[in-house]
């Protein structure tokens, strides 16, 4: 009969295979190091959060815990109210980005490209630039009243800004030798517009969609706190006046997700249109 023979690993296999677990994890580690930090310290905030909640060191109606805070919104959810809330508010938000790109957009190629149209609307686009634009909202209100349009309007104003002033540097910062061999080739305005200036300024258009977003959550979000009955602003300021500040957090989460979901969404399209940058054509 054959006799079953056991070989037993010797030191030097054994330190091999924990060299290669070793060298496998740092490997793994140095390739998601951000991610790992930045989660770890998400998750150290959140259990030192809960424990300062449980203690009753600190009243639980100003800090809260995330416990109570996840349990505000499961409430939130089942009562149905987030949807009209999200409704409405994302009603709001996207009719006054969208307005704002489609008259920010062109008004910036129009202001990168012609200096007389750049002179002509610098003094106001300098104005509203260096002025708090949530402080034309109780004017708005008293124009448009305490429906969607103020809000729309204040979202606009917050937005529209960011929208011209980057992608008038997107078109002013494109390299001219560019522009003078084309016009050696008779290219038209149109030729040379549709051909480089347009695809050189797009990155910066994208940033300037960035910066837009951020500003126009800011203006929803004030905008509904001044004067709403319903939305994500309403109901986040009606938290804060019941000392609600579970329901509160809950708010703020919401409107920090769908800014950072929306910021990225903008960075992956930035980052295919990276390469027509004019520093790197």
């Amino acid at each position: 009969m054959a006799e079953n023979i056991q070989v037993k690993p010797t030191a030097n296999t054994t330190n091999r295979l924990k060299r290669t677990r070793t060298n496998g994890f740092k490997a793994f580690y140095f390739k998601r190091e951000r991610e790992i930090l930045g989660g770890g310290a998400i998750f150290l905030f959140f259990v030192v959060w809960e424990i300062l909640g449980a203690s009753g060191i600190f009243n639980p109606m100003f800090i809260s815990s995330p416990s109570r805070v996840w349990a505000a919104g499961v409430a939130y959810v089942e009562s149905g109210l987030i949807w009209n809330d999200l409704r409405i508010s994302g009603i709001e938000f996207f009719s006054g980005y969208l307005l704002a790109l489609i008259v920010g957009v062109p008004i910036g190629l129009l202001m990168g490209w012609y200096w007389r149209v750049r002179a002509i609307l610098d003094p106001f686009v300098s104005f509203f630039y260096s002025t708090p634009r949530i402080a034309f909202l109780p004017v708005l209100i008293i124009w448009l009243g305490i429906g969607m349009g103020s809000k729309i309007a204040i979202i606009f104003m917050m937005s529209v800004i960011p929208f011209v002033v980057n992608t008038m540097t997107g078109v002013r910062t494109i390299d001219q030798n560019l522009v003078k061999v084309a016009r050696a080739f008779n290219a038209s305005d149109l030729q040379i517009f549709r051909t480089i200036i347009l695809p050189g300024a797009i990155p910066s258009i994208i940033s300037g969609l960035r910066l837009g977003i951020g500003l126009g959550l800011i203006g929803i979000v004030v905008g509904e706190m001044y004067a709403a009955n319903a939305g994500i602003g309403y109901r986040l300021m009606e938290a804060g006046t019941m000392f609600r500040t579970d329901l509160l957090f809950v708010c703020v989460l919401i409107i920090a997700g769908i800014g950072i979901a929306a910021s990225e969404l903008l960075v992956r399209v930035e980052r295919i249109f990276d390469k027509w940058r004019p520093d790197r054509s």
